[in-house]
């Protein structure tokens, strides 16, 4: 059982049924394959890492329109690898599922829908990810607010902007694409920022077609820029990780090209960050620093107090009016697949499990939950590579987790519970002179652990999980 359409959960059964093991069924709550690239349709969506890298190397394509594409068109190439594997027949659409319960006396799992529906399954895996459930902070009047109000991952395209006041909160990922997309739509557009980001350059001007008729014609071109893409991401790795030393060389460049960006002294003020380079995302954008400097645009920096029926107060007693609002402010990264369900051995539940911080051997076993796999779970978010890197080698381990449990005729194998202690205390010692520790970000849960983030490099998570070691598990019977 595969729960999540997106990237993972694709990956999951492409692996699983090209090797022998087709009884496979993915659900998702969307009415269509595409997981987070489904839901998020905001304007100016793209992905931040290029294309050739951003795609499964077993489908590599040519046609890429630009270095970094639009969501239509990675919505598009997954719903299109997707079909190319015929996953068209074994998804269930519009599912959302409640809950994942063991049966101890048969080692299996049953996954319970809202809807009342149920399946059975030996094994489950959970291809929701970090980046899911949408997150709109506790403000005081959030649902006071009295004209049309969406979070930037559930846009409502039938809101019309033009020529509205516009009240934006939120200054991550999401709102550095969206806010210079329709600033020149909206009447005015008033942005909220907590904190600052550090940016670096991202023109993504389109491939000429003569370029992508070389690409098609010369897959190893493709190939070998797959491979120094990958070399150029893990750069930003080594900057985060050594913050003093090649982390200076980054902040400089991304200094420089701040400053260019941001002529008016006030406006740079403003936007520039107070934290250390690297330690929240480095953001890639050549067009939102320009944007606020326009005219219609103003970047308030006091803290949101209240929302109102007819616009935001602000903690020094402005009033800001507002006709829509938009909350640019990411998800919680931090509950993973929650709030469902998940309870394995004994009746103890997944969070109960991570009370004290989301934890899981390799970033996808957890004790006391027997062949129940995670992709993109605790320590497997990538600063500055591609997550389908790290997914692909998930769904390999996973494999070779079930061929393996086949092998011996168990009914489930689970990791053991000092092997994962052992493994998260070297991942979380990992991070201590890096970056990552020296400020507060989605990265950490609330006691400021760092649950999201793995803190080497690409190439070492997938060699980390390139082969499962049965030592590492028990495996169960019936």
């Amino acid at each position: 059982m595969v729960v999540g359409a997106g990237f993972g959960g694709i990956a999951a059964a492409i692996e699983l049924r090209s090797h022998g093991i087709t009884d496979v069924v993915i659900l998702d709550g969307a009415p269509e394959i595409g997981g987070t690239w489904f839901y998020n349709s905001y304007p100016g969506a793209a992905c931040d890492v290029p294309s050739h890298l951003y795609s499964f190397s077993f489908a590599q394509r040519s046609d890429w329109s630009r270095l970094c594409s639009p969501q239509p068109e990675i919505l598009d190439y997954l719903q299109g690898v997707a079909k190319e594997y015929g996953l068209d027949e074994v998804f269930v659409p519009s599912v959302r599922v409640s809950a994942a319960r063991l049966d101890e006396a048969t080692m299996t799992w049953t996954v319970e829908a809202e809807d009342g529906r149920r399946w059975e399954a030996d094994a489950v895996v959970l291809a929701t990810g970090q980046l899911n459930t949408p997150a709109v902070p506790p403000i005081p009047g959030a649902d006071d607010f009295a004209g049309p109000a969406m979070h930037s991952a559930r846009w409502d395209h039938d809101v019309d902007l033009d020529g509205k006041r516009v009240a934006v909160v939120g200054t991550g990922a999401s709102a550095v694409q969206f806010v210079p997309a329709i600033a020149p739509e909206v009447g005015h557009m008033t942005v909220f920022q907590r904190s600052g980001n550090w940016f670096f350059p991202r023109k993504n001007r389109s491939y000429p077609r003569w370029l992508q008729i070389f690409f098609s014609r010369f897959p190893a071109v493709m190939r070998a820029r797959r491979f120094f893409l990958k070399g150029y991401l893990e750069f930003l790795t080594i900057m985060i990780r050594h913050p003093r030393t090649v982390g200076r060389l980054g902040k400089l460049y991304s200094t420089l090209f701040m400053r260019r960006q941001l002529r008016d002294p006030e406006t740079r003020r403003r936007a520039w960050p107070d934290y250390t380079f690297g330690c929240k995302r480095i953001l890639f954008s050549s067009h939102y620093l320009p944007a606020l400097e326009r005219d219609n645009v103003e970047l308030v920096t006091e803290r949101v107090t209240e929302v109102v029926a007819d616009g935001v107060r602000t903690a020094d007693g402005r009033h800001h009016p507002a006709d829509v609002l938009i909350w640019g402010t990411g998800f919680r990264t931090t509950e993973f697949m929650f709030p469902m369900d998940v309870v394995g051995r004994d009746g103890r539940t997944l969070q109960e499990e991570w009370g004290a911080g989301a934890h899981a051997h390799l970033g996808m076993t957890v004790p006391g939950f027997p062949s129940l796999f995670v992709l993109y779970g605790p320590n497997t978010n990538t600063s500055g590579g591609s997550i389908i890197v790290f997914l692909e080698a998930q769904v390999a381990y996973v494999r070779q987790a079930l061929e393996e449990t086949a092998r011996r005729r168990a009914a489930a194998l689970e990791v053991r519970r000092d092997v994962e202690q052992a493994f998260d205390a070297r991942i979380q010692a990992e991070f201590e002179g890096t970056a990552w520790t020296r400020c507060d970000s989605w990265y950490r849960d609330e006691s400021g652990r760092i649950v999201a983030n793995w803190p080497r490099y690409m190439e070492e998570y997938v060699r980390a999980v390139s082969r499962l070691e049965p030592t590492d598990y028990d495996f169960l019977t019936r």
